[in-house]
């Protein structure tokens, strides 16, 4: 063989031996499946839950990183959901609380959601079951898979089935899918879990599993009580279904080889729908599961008290994705109705960050101040809170302290609530508080969350705690006033 020639031959193949891991790494895929579940506590076996029966969940958190310090930043669906899918806080874009269409909640025209950024990378995109946003041409997604389930958003092992279609399309895109269910949130009535009593299956392809009244271990947040025990039977089968899911997704993404690109993160909007848990940002309603599974992670099974809130979903699945969202019209929140012709294009930023260098990391750096923000559940409920939680230490700001604190229509017709003020209010127990605090609160609440995970000892007005008081008081300000929090005016005016 010619000598120029074999040396040209050999060095194509260096070249090429050197450049292929780069090449397969540019063309691998990242596609990303966001698995919300709705009012999802700590009601997991991976989280120590012994009654719990959850071996996708379980095996999720094995081969992947399991956070302790997660915060939902609204404890209300539509209101939390808004924030996953913009990286934003709901004060900022305007998205208060419910998206009734009583109620007018939704988020500002120039949202610009995690699906337009993906859209103009170049992905698909699709949203299975409980959809929950407003308006719907700002957080739009290019497909819907709902037809033909029966049981609907409660039925996930049918809803994966619908997944499984559209993720194994003829289409060389990666995808993004945004799959929530309805359980295991109320439903069915005030007061009812959806058919859990019924004798026949009403999701017919998602088991039936039973749990005993007498089996249930009562958290300390809420009365240990027969009618809490009957409904905490009842969540944990909805809260299995959900686990059918997860774990029948995770076989699908086996089955079609995808496990090695595809990044997926299980979580919940809020916390479980009890009193004391959802629609409070008190620690049962805001600290909640998040487990995530990246495909390129050397640690797995990893536990992690990096403290993150759902203003970093957005920013963590575009790093995942490597998208860098392109530059908008500046324009500031509620411009809806002003021209934004002439505007000057500035990058598009969000108020969280991507925890991706942090996912194998057990107690890192830096990671442990989050801000929390709730200020209606339905229409009816307007109760502002704004909360930060510095170390072990959790200030939360009653904005309203002087109304009553609200209910939501399906958690005071409960049964776990009627039981217990059946009695009378005047000193009776409602978790670690008396039903008057929980229902008439003060300005400010300051917790020691590591000796005091269930809230029960108001620190706010102890002098030893002043300073930190203060200190946590202008912190929260500050953050108000960065984030363009409406209710900043309260410092200043009351």
């Amino acid at each position: 063989m010619n000598r120029s020639i074999l040396t040209s031959l050999l060095l194509f193949l260096s070249l090429t031996c050197c450049l292929s891991p780069h090449a397969e790494a540019a063309s691998k895929q990242k596609n990303v499946v966001l698995f919300i579940a709705d009012d999802f506590g700590f009601q997991v076996g991976a989280y120590g839950d012994p009654v719990a029966i959850t071996p996708g969940l379980n095996k999720l958190a094995a081969q992947g990183t399991r956070f302790t310090r997660a915060y939902a930043t609204t404890a209300s669906c539509s209101a939390s959901r808004s924030v996953i899918m913009s990286g934003l806080q709901n004060h900022t874009i305007g998205h208060f609380g419910h998206a009734h269409g009583y109620s007018h909640f939704s988020s500002y025209q120039t949202v610009q959601p995690l699906t337009k950024h993906l859209d103009a990378a170049g992905y698909r995109t699709c949203s299975i079951g409980k959809y929950h946003l407003a308006p719907k041409d700002v957080y739009y997604f290019e497909s819907y898979e709902n037809s033909g389930i029966k049981g609907g958003s409660r039925n996930p092992v049918a809803m994966v089935e619908n997944a499984r279609k559209w993720i194994t399309k003829d289409d060389d895109r990666p995808f993004f899918l945004y799959f929530c269910t309805s359980d295991p949130h109320r439903g069915g009535g005030p007061g009812n879990f959806a058919n859990f009593n019924n004798k026949d299956n009403p999701y017919p392809e998602t088991k039936r599993n039973l749990f005993k009244p007498e089996q249930m271990i009562i958290p300390p947040w809420l009365p240990n009580t027969k009618e809490v025990k009957l409904e905490l039977a009842e969540y944990y089968q909805a809260c299995n279904r959900v686990d059918q899911g997860v774990e029948r997704m995770l076989e699908i993404l086996e089955e079609n080889d995808l496990m090695d690109d595809t990044l997926f993160i299980f979580t919940s909007d809020n916390g479980p729908p009890f009193p004391g848990a959802k629609t409070n940002l008190y620690q049962p309603g805001a600290n909640l599961p998040f487990i995530v599974r990246h495909p390129d992670q050397i640690k797995r099974g990893i536990v992690t008290d990096a403290m993150i809130n759902w203003t970093d979903i957005t920013p963590t699945i575009l790093d995942f994705c490597g998208v860098t969202p392109k530059a908008y019209p500046q324009v500031q929140p509620g411009e809806n109705d002003s021209p934004i012709r002439n505007k000057k294009l500035v990058p598009y930023k969000f108020q969280g960050k991507s925890f991706l260098p942090v996912l194998e990391q057990e107690h890192p750096e830096g990671w442990d101040e989050v801000y929390l923000s709730h200020t209606f559940h339905e229409i009816t409920m307007y109760y502002p809170m704004r909360v930060v939680i510095s170390g072990k230490h959790k200030l939360i700001f009653n904005i309203a302290h002087q109304l009553p604190y609200p209910f939501a229509s399906d958690l005071f017709a409960s049964p776990t609530w009627q039981s217990t003020i059946s009695q009378g209010r005047d000193s009776k127990m409602f978790g670690q508080k008396t039903i008057y605090d929980y229902e008439q609160r003060p300005r400010f609440e300051l917790y020691d969350i590591e000796a005091d995970p269930y809230e029960g000892n108001n620190l706010a007005n102890i002098p030893e705690h002043q300073q930190l008081l203060e200190t946590l008081q202008q912190k929260l300000q500050v953050w108000q006033k960065e984030t363009k929090d409406p209710w900043e005016l309260k410092w200043r005016y009351e």
